[in-house]
């Protein structure tokens, strides 16, 4: 599936973005599963409402934003639910884990309620692997942020997807466990034959980038 841009510009951030240069807004793209995209993004330039734009949280933008063939604006809530049921997982900056439910309840939920693609195991194995099996039967809200954000990710794996967005997915880890995650992600990613699209303050070197833009 693609995910295309055509002429996009967040209106809070307009008249500021019209006059310097981008290289995703106000600009006609095409992403093309299953390319690995990194957009480094400086602070103000709109690198979470890019993110909620193309997951369809947010409207507020000029222009046209696509999944595929469809103007997302034009996505029945039914249609919607399957997208990101079936074609596009998302890791937030802010995780929007549910506080008072166990770090595992909260993979689970998102493994079950919709087409199953992984067995219940494979949570354990993806815990184990990011060394958070320890805090899986805590609450979300008793876990350190880089344990929710380490939760976070192993949520949007355990899903189907063609496409897989984040919005700075290791902006609390150190090197060595945003290395672990970033494995996880890649073999996630190229099992499924999926896309990513990252955004990020900082140049990095997680995954094999097809192409690298500035928001």
């Amino acid at each position: 599936m693609t995910i295309s841009l055509h002429e996009v510009v967040p209106v809070p951030l307009k008249e500021k973005l019209l006059q310097q240069v981008s290289g995703i807004w106000n600009s006609d793209i095409v992403f093309t599963a299953p390319e690995w995209i990194k957009i480094k993004a400086p602070s103000g330039t709109g690198k979470t409402t890019f993110i909620h734009s193309l997951y369809k949280m947010r409207t507020d933008y000029t222009g046209i934003i696509k999944w595929g063939e469809r103007d997302i604006n034009s996505l029945a809530a039914e249609e919607l639910a399957v997208y990101r049921q079936q074609k596009i997982s998302v890791v937030f900056q802010d995780l929007r884990l549910f506080p008072n439910l166990t770090a595992f309840e909260n993979i689970e939920l998102n493994r079950v309620l919709q087409t199953v693609y992984c067995e219940k195991e494979r949570i354990t194995e993806m815990a184990q692997a990011l060394g958070v099996e320890h805090i899986m039967h805590q609450p979300a809200v008793r876990c350190s942020y880089g344990e929710q954000q380490r939760v976070a990710i192993i949520r949007a794996l355990v899903q189907p997807f063609e496409w897989l967005i984040m919005d700075e997915p290791f902006s609390h880890l150190d090197k060595t466990n945003a290395g672990k995650a970033a494995a996880l992600i890649a073999e996630a990613c190229k099992e499924r034959n999926a896309g990513i699209i990252i955004t990020d303050l900082h140049d990095d070197d997680h995954f094999a980038y097809s192409r690298k833009f500035i928001l």
